[in-house]
Order: structure tokens, then C-alpha cells, then sequence
């Protein structure tokens, strides 16, 4: 190393410079400020490894991010040092002994001297390529940064294999006189503050490269001897003949699934699916805004993160990845449907860290053994994990029904091994347009799914050359699996918990798991403008609206997110209204057609129905005051009692399609900020207790019956399935039978009346209501399989006339009389044929 200043000094910046020809770097945080520190104190790095190349960038981000300069002398009360910067190990040869550094021995040594005296001590973790052990690869071996120690040479080689995607993070100071504070002896403070740092620069490099893996193929091995695995294969054996050959066949199908799940992480397929996907967003894309992932990296040191995004489409999975690995964040374990494990694609998945599993286990004891185990394995190493607790993709824009069988597996884990703390990430992620839109209307229409394959891929490539806006991904508030399992099971913790158990309360955990994990997705939702044109143009007759009144309208949806948020994690778009609709025209999402008396604003015929994806995203937002508005638009005045009866009947059912945030026993005061809103507005009025809509002829009540609109869809399903069960009568139905019919009828009357959009008649939707009539007490499951109700059913079929106006009650009730017949013998076949 060369200590002497002078000539050493040139030298020095010209090896700096002549680094810098080749290296590139990604310096984390994006926002150095916010590491805290103070310039009026001492500042010294701590870089992990001694290299000159290490020292060469320090000094040279030090100096780009105008950092005290690491090459600068410190002088501390006399002593002084050549630079601002030591190494953590010592400069002998590998001992086997600890090694400190006199750097950090003389600064304590003047610290306890002087009492007053206060050095921030800044680590610097520098990653040159990020990959971990894969014994497949010899140069990965030799060159990786990744967990094994390496000299000169091997650095000389990684600097030109991987120079050019080299990380550099700054981490918060560390404060040498709080350490001193805890009253420890200077040898024990030493001894203390080296095993800290030791402890943070392995936490750094395990968030960035991922824990220490062998190969596959090692993996496999240690799956097939685990004790579950074993026991499931003898099992295997002995009810299929109980021989050696039993035997044999139930380890060869054990060794087929794992390779058949098990991911094959490569660097240099990640290297280069990061390259690509660069090049897609570009291509595609206007960008991709992220918001609050500092919470991510917060989380990312001692800590199992579990990633579980909302799904819309195949993109989700590349566009994860990308942006964990752009932040100088492990790219995490996938999980994706076997569907997706097909020739070409399914080997690059694998590799980028994709692991399958099939849609359903049943009856497959050792491939659920197999699967568990991985699953298992890949936790309790500290490897981040990523799956999409919807099971499929949205194709509606609203958010399913979170799947229980992830999160079993997951809590069934940590219950087995809890060292590690697991959080779960929520990730919401919105797109401006649409992927696979189309493919999702025709799904939805009642065409089947098609079968994933490398043609129909290689056909989307037509899709580059469109434009796809930008791409929201908000990371939600955090979920700490102790605090679930604490608040269901207070002594989960005392309880021992076989390997093949589900305790009794393991259920109701589950549940309250997904449920929290659906509601943080949804309360980090991103309001853009494509959401709120979408939600204001739909709400119309023919998706179209006056320029003027458009913009007055977005503005006021904008005020609404704003005035009352959501959710602290909820964002929402800086554009007024006038830039809201230019923006969604440079998208080619609406059209202008010029007037006279002011221009027309509408939907191009083939987005409009994509538009409604759009608008499901955010509606969740807006359900309550859309409710308001909907109910003020059909009643002229409502007493505070009158209004909460009604939101009393009709919320459990917004709240179970929409998922919304605040449960039954909360929403008297869930309604009050919006009452007090609407008010501000001008669109509602109050006096003693009873609230009146703002005059029919003005705008404001135009502006409330738009916003009432948005939420219409879903109060007519609502009122649909209503008026369908009570017309059937009580214990003539089961519940499949009842969604055909509701879903036949919904299809039908947004054909003769409605927007024709498929996601209207969706039997999702339809699947959630009619069990929410038996989890809100309005009807009941018998022991027959069939839909059991009474009057309190009834008498919330006749609240229709407080929300809907006299026509679309009278077509509902008409259809549901004259057409029930048919219908119903179509239900049937349809109930009959599913397998």
C-alpha cells in the first residue's frame, strides 16, 4: 500500500483515474443525506477488505458524493493519521487469529482519553459483481465476489470480469462515543466494535449476494436425506408393493421432483437478464418509479424477507428481480407456476432464481414432502423468497383472495426453525397499460386460458414497439411474522410443535395473515393519472366527458386521495387535472374530438375496456366515498342514522370484493372525514344531524352523481345475487349454483344496459359475494350443500331503492323473474361439467 504523500499523492490519483477508465459504480443510498452524518465531527471510513482497489474507490465516491474526502490526513488532539479510512482485517497473513486494526485501537485508545471527543466511524461495503458460491462454474469460483477469501490476483481478475457492476454502500455512522458510553474497558470496546462491524459487513454482503449455497445438485442430495423426505418415500414404497423395486421407483420420483422444482441461480444469466430487462423497460416503458424501499433495506440485514406482490402480470416476475438487483438487493427465489416451467423459458427462469411448484399437491405425498423441505431449505439459509399469495394473475384489476398454502408452508417453517425473524413484504405494483390486456378481456369473455408456450412468447415481441406509460411499484408496510403468530397464540413460543403437526390455531393465523398481506397491498396503492381518468370517464354513459368538466373532476379525485389519505403508504400523482389528460392522450389512451363549445374527451374504442383494469386498481380507495355519493345521488337528505344502517348492510360486501381496510366495527368513523370532505366541497350539506345533496341543477351535484357511479357496478352484483336468492326462495340452491345464475344475469344486463365490460360479470366477483352472505349472517350453508336465509335477506334486498336508481332496480328484478328458468338450467350444466 502506499502510505507516503508527495509523490505518492500523484500516483495515487492517477491509479484512481486510471481505475475509473473501466470501473462502474452503483452507489447506495441514492440520498447520501440521509445517512446522517454530522461534518462537524470526525469522520473515518471502514472498508471490510484490504485491497488498494477498494481504497482507490473510496476515495473517489468520497469525492463524487462530496463526502469528507477519504485520502485526507485526520489529525485527533496530536495524533495524526495519512488517510480517513482503515481496514477492518489486519495486514498479516491468515493467522487464524483475530486481528485488529491499530487504526481503530489508537482512535478508542483517544477517545476514552478524552471524553468530550466524538469519531463517526462510516463502513463502506464494496461489492465488485455480486454472485454466490456455485461450484459449477470454475471461473465463478475463481473470480465472484462472492464468500471465499481471495489475494491480489484474483481481485486483479474479478476488477476485470466485473468492474463494471461494482456496488458501493455507505451505511449510517457508527458512534465511537456511545460505544464508549456502555462503560466497557478500550480492549473490550475494541474487541466489541470489531465483532460489530465484522457482523454488519457480512449482513451487507448477505443482503446483496444471498447466503453461502452449494450447487444444485448438492441441494438435491441434502433434500433426499432430509428425515420428512425419507419417511415419505418408504411410505411411498410400501403402499405401492412395499420391495426393493417400491423402493427404488419412490427415490427416483423424490430425485424427478426436486430437480423438477429446485431454481439453478447463475450470475451470469442474472448479469444478463439485468441487461435485457433494462432494455425492455426502456423500450416499452417510460420508467419504473419506486417508492419507499428504503424499508426493504432496512429489513434487508438479520432478517427472512418474504417479497408478496400483488399479480398482474407476467412481468411481476422480471420486474421484481430487476429492481432488487438494480438497488444492490439479492434477487430473490421465485416462486412460479409449473406452467411456466417450459423449454427455454423455464431454464432461464431457473437460473434467474425461479423455483416450480405445481398448482395442486393433492395426493402426491412425496412431491408435497419434496416441495416442503425446499421450501424449508431455502428459509432457514436466509435466502429472500417471492411468491403471489393470489395464486393467478388479476385479470380484473382487483385484488383475489389470497391463497393459504404458501403462507402454511412458510409459518409451518419458522415454527420448525425460528432463528431467523421472517417479514413479509407487501409490493404493490400498478401498470399504466396493460401487458396482457387483451388476453384478459377474452379470458374473462369465457374463452379458455391458453396453455403458456415459446411461440406464443416469441409472438409478443410484436408488443415492443408499443407504449406501455411508466410502472408504479410501492413497497407496503412490513408484516412481522412473530407479531401474527403473538397476537393469534400468545405461548406459540412455549409450545412444541411436531414436524408433521398444525396446531389448532394455525389456521386462524393463516388467515389473518393473507388478510393483513391483502390489505398493506392495497393501502400502498399508487393513484396515477391513467387510474383517475379511467375512474372518472367510466362512470359516464359513453365514456366521455367535456374537457372542462373532466379536469374539474380529476382535480377533485386528486383532492379526495390527498385531503384524506388512505393509508400513509398510499401515493398519489402530482399532476393537476389539465396535465392528468394530456398525459393520458400522449399514451394514446383517450382521444379529442374538437367542438365548438368545448372539446370532447373519450376513450379510443379498444381501451376503453382495458380502462377498467385501470380503474379496479385504485376503486378500493374510493369506495366509501363513492358510497356516499351514491347513496346522496339517490336520496336527497339522509338522517346519520339512516346513512350508517345502510353502510351497515352494504360494506361487508364492498369490503370482501374490494378488500378495504377498515373493518365493520370501524366504519362509523371510517365515514366521517369523507362526510366532512364532501361537505368542504360543497357536494353534500348538513344541518342538525340530517345531510342533503348539493341542489340537482348544479355542478356539484353533477360532480357527487359522477363519483356515485364509480361504485354502481358493484352495488348492482350485489343487488343481483340479492334478488336472485330471494326469487329462488330458501334452500333451492347451492352456492356454485347461485354464482352461475348471478354471473349469467350480470353478463346479460351489461349487455342490454350497461358498459359491456367482462369484468362486470367476473365470477370471482360473484364467488366472493355469495360467501359473504354466509360470513355476514345473512344466509347459511345446510347440511344438504344448499343456501338457507330468512327475512333479514329480504329486507336487505329492499335497501335497493336507497341506492339504485328506480330503472336498473326494475331491469334486475325483471331479469331475475323472467329468466331465472333458463338461466338456471344453464347453471346446472355448468355446475355439472366442472370435474
Amino acid at each position: 500500500m502506499l502510505r507516503s504523500l508527495g509523490l505518492s499523492s500523484f500516483i495515487l490519483t492517477m491509479l484512481r483515474k486510471l481505475l475509473y477508465l473501466w470501473v462502474r459504480t452503483n452507489t447506495l443510498p441514492q440520498d447520501i443525506k440521509s445517512l446522517g452524518i454530522d461534518p462537524s465531527k470526525p469522520v473515518v471510513y471502514v472498508l471490510q477488505q484490504r485491497f488498494l482497489s477498494n481504497a482507490l474507490v473510496l476515495a473517489q465516491e468520497t469525492i463524487k458524493l462530496d463526502l469528507p474526502p477519504a485520502w485526507q490526513e485526520v489529525v485527533i488532539s496530536g495524533w495524526k493519521h495519512s488517510r480517513s479510512f482503515f481496514f477492518l482485517s489486519g495486514s498479516k497473513a491468515r493467522t487464524g487469529k483475530v486481528e485488529y486494526s491499530p487504526v481503530l485501537r489508537t482512535l478508542i485508545e483517544q477517545a476514552t482519553a478524552q471524553p468530550e471527543l466524538d469519531v463517526q466511524i462510516v463502513p463502506v461495503t464494496i461489492l465488485w459483481g455480486r454472485a454466490p458460491e456455485d461450484q459449477k462454474s470454475i471461473l465463478k469460483i475463481l473470480f465472484a465476489d462472492g464468500w471465499s477469501q481471495r489475494g491480489r490476483l484474483r481481485q486483479s481478475v474479478t476488477i476485470m470480469l466485473n468492474g463494471r457492476q461494482t456496488m458501493v454502500r455507505f451505511s449510517q455512522p457508527v458512534s465511537l462515543r456511545a460505544l464508549l458510553a456502555q462503560g466497557l474497558s478500550p480492549t473490550n470496546s475494541l474487541r466489541k466494535l470489531t465483532r460489530v462491524l465484522r457482523i454488519h459487513f457480512r449482513r451487507q454482503r448477505e443482503s446483496a449476494i444471498g447466503p453461502d449455497l452449494s450447487h444444485r445438485r448438492n441441494q438435491v442430495e441434502a433434500l433426499l436425506a432430509a428425515p420428512k423426505v425419507v419417511a415419505a418415500i418408504s411410505q411411498e414404497a410400501f403402499d405401492t408393493g412395499n420391495d426393493a423395486k417400491s423402493f427404488a421407483k419412490a427415490r427416483h420420483n423424490s430425485r424427478v421432483y426436486a430437480m423438477e422444482i429446485a431454481a439453478d441461480y447463475s450470475y451470469s444469466v442474472i448479469l444478463i437478464f439485468a441487461r435485457f430487462m433494462q432494455w425492455v423497460w426502456n423500450r416499452i416503458y417510460d420508467g419504473v418509479e419506486i417508492h419507499n424501499l428504503e424499508s426493504v433495506t432496512n429489513l434487508a440485514q438479520g432478517n427472512e424477507i418474504i417479497y408478496v406482490p400483488c399479480h398482474r402480470s407476467h412481468i411481476d416476475y422480471l420486474l421484481m428481480s430487476y429492481i432488487l438487483y438494480q438497488q444492490g438487493l439479492m434477487v430473490p427465489h421465485i416462486a412460479a407456476g409449473a406452467n411456466l416451467n417450459i423449454p427455454v423459458v423455464g431454464g432461464i427462469l431457473r437460473r434467474s432464481g425461479a423455483f416450480f411448484l405445481r398448482r395442486s399437491f393433492k395426493g402426491n405425498k412425496v412431491y408435497a414432502a419434496v416441495f416442503n423441505e425446499y421450501l424449508h431449505m431455502m428459509i432457514s439459509t436466509g435466502h429472500p423468497i417471492e411468491y403471489f399469495v393470489e395464486g393467478g394473475r388479476s385479470r380484473s384489476g382487483r385484488l383475489l383472495m389470497p391463497m393459504g398454502g404458501m403462507l402454511a408452508m412458510t409459518v409451518q417453517s419458522y415454527l420448525r426453525s425460528n432463528n431467523r425473524p421472517i417479514v413479509f413484504m407487501p409490493v404493490y405494483i400498478g401498470y399504466e397499460k396493460l401487458f396482457e390486456g387483451r388476453t384478459y378481456v377474452g379470458e374473462l369473455m369465457g374463452q379458455p386460458k391458453a396453455k403458456e408456450n415459446l411461440l406464443d412468447l416469441l409472438l409478443t415481441i410484436r408488443e415492443l414497439k408499443k407504449n406501455f406509460g411508466k410502472v408504479h411499484v410501492n413497497f407496503g408496510t412490513p408484516i412481522h411474522l412473530d407479531s401474527v403468530l403473538t397476537s393469534t397464540n400468545p405461548t406459540w413460543r412455549e409450545e412444541i410443535v411436531l414436524d408433521d403437526e398444525k396446531p389448532a390455531w394455525l389456521v386462524a393465523g393463516i388467515d389473518k395473515l393473507r388478510m393483513q398481506i391483502a390489505d398493506n397491498i392495497n393501502a400502498a396503492a399508487v393513484v396515477q393519472a391513467v387510474n383517475l381518468v379511467s375512474l372518472a370517464l367510466l362512470a359516464t354513459p359513453k365514456q366521455a366527458m367535456d374537457e372542462t368538466r373532466l379536469q374539474s373532476q380529476l382535480d377533485s379525485y386528486r383532492k379526495l386521495a390527498l385531503a384524506h389519505p388512505y393509508d400513509a403508504t398510499t401515493r398519489v400523482t402530482e399532476l393537476d387535472g389539465a396535465s392528468m389528460i394530456a398525459y393520458c392522450e400522449k399514451l394514446k389512451l383517450i382521444a379529442r374530438q374538437p367542438h365548438v363549445l368545448g372539446d370532447i374527451l373519450h376513450f379510443l374504442p379498444e381501451e376503453a375496456v382495458l380502462a377498467s383494469y385501470a380503474r379496479n386498481n385504485i376503486l378500493h380507495l374510493y369506495a366509501l366515498p363513492s358510497l356516499l355519493a351514491c347513496l346522496f345521488a339517490q336520496n336527497t337528505s339522509l338522517t346519520h342514522t339512516q346513512l350508517l344502517r345502510l353502510a351497515h348492510t352494504i360494506y361487508p360486501f364492498l369490503r370482501a370484493e374490494l378488500f378495504i381496510r377498515w373493518p365493520l366495527n370501524e366504519i362509523e368513523q371510517a365515514l366521517e372525514p369523507y362526510l366532512h370532505l364532501l361537505i368542504e366541497m360543497g357536494w353534500l350539506s348538513e344541518n342538525e344531524g340530517v345531510y342533503s345533496a348539493a341542489p340537482v341543477n348544479t355542478d356539484e351535484f353533477a360532480q357527487l352523481l359522477l363519483l356515485g357511479h364509480s361504485i354502481r357496478p358493484s352495488l348492482m352484483r350485489y343487488f343481483i345475487t340479492l334478488a336472485m336468492l330471494t326469487q329462488l326462495g330458501s334452500g333451492k340452491n347451492a352456492p356454485a349454483e347461485l354464482e352461475g345464475l348471478c354471473h349469467l344475469q350480470a353478463q346479460r344486463l351489461s349487455m342490454l344496459r350497461e358498459f359491456n365490460a367482462p369484468e362486470f360479470f367476473d365470477k370471482v366477483v360473484f364467488r366472493t359475494l355469495v360467501s359473504t352472505l354466509s360470513s355476514n349472517g345473512l344466509a347459511t350453508i345446510g347440511e344438504d350443500g344448499m343456501i338457507y336465509f330468512d327475512q333479514s335477506l329480504e329486507m336487505a334486498a329492499n335497501d335497493a331503492r336507497y341506492v339504485l336508481p328506480p330503472d336498473v332496480r326494475q331491469a334486475i328484478q325483471h331479469m331475475t323473474r323472467s329468466d331465472t328458468g333458463k338461466a338456471l338450467a344453464l347453471a346446472h350444466l355448468t355446475v355439472k361439467k366442472k370435474p
